[in-house]
């Protein structure tokens, strides 16, 4: 993969999860479980092997529900998608069955383009754009109004091993004071998206 990129910690805190918070530069390790088995399950670590979510995708739900929890199984949130939409629209529920955040797929003519939109835990409406070449997987997460890089995501797509058993390890990293969980949510969003583009090509 090489050294990681050096972010610079973001003026405020950015995110619902406090605990999740970043306070230095992290980069996590989204390793994907065999997709027939599980759907778009990942196991999230930080660099250094610690784990810090898990990611369940019920591949047989007609919701298609991916649930995040954390290491203890305590749920954070599940991951579904909007039908009926022009555009593809991913959207996160807390145990209330309150919608706290979305992601909305924009089509571009070259790479892809996400926006995520939610309410921080301080009460700031918040926009986060996702580009990158999903082909590859390389993308940077940037806060809209500041243009200010907050994450950015880099897969080796020449893991010869995983590229046969269909899985994809993601190194994501995230700058100080931004959500893990929320950047992990965006970029499990990005994998669900193509893998149905995928399926749809198929």
């Amino acid at each position: 993969m090489g050294s990681a990129p050096l972010l610079n910690p973001f003026p405020r805190p950015i995110g619902i999860f406090q605990q999740f918070f970043a306070r230095q530069p992290e980069t996590l390790v989204l390793k994907e479980k065999i997709k027939s088995l599980s759907g778009n399950s990942f196991d999230v670590r930080l660099f250094n092997g610690q784990p810090i979510l898990k990611v369940n995708g019920e591949s047989l739900s007609l919701s298609g529900r991916t649930n995040v929890t954390d290491v203890n199984g305590n749920f954070l949130f599940c991951i579904r998608k909007k039908h009926f939409t022009i555009h593809t629209i991913y959207y996160a529920e807390n145990a209330n069955g309150e919608e706290i955040f979305e992601v909305r797929s924009k089509f571009k003519l070259i790479g892809s383009k996400f926006i995520a939109t939610f309410t921080s835990a301080s009460g700031q409406q918040e926009e986060l754009v996702m580009k990158g070449d999903f082909t590859d997987t390389n993308a940077e997460i940037t806060e809209e109004a500041s243009g200010q890089t907050v994450a950015t995501i880099y897969r080796d797509r020449w893991n010869a091993r995983e590229f046969l058993a269909d899985q994809q390890t993601y190194n994501v990293t995230v700058a100080p004071n931004v959500d893990m969980a929320i950047i992990a949510a965006m970029c499990i969003c990005m994998d669900i998206k193509k893998d149905e583009d995928a399926a749809a090509a198929a």
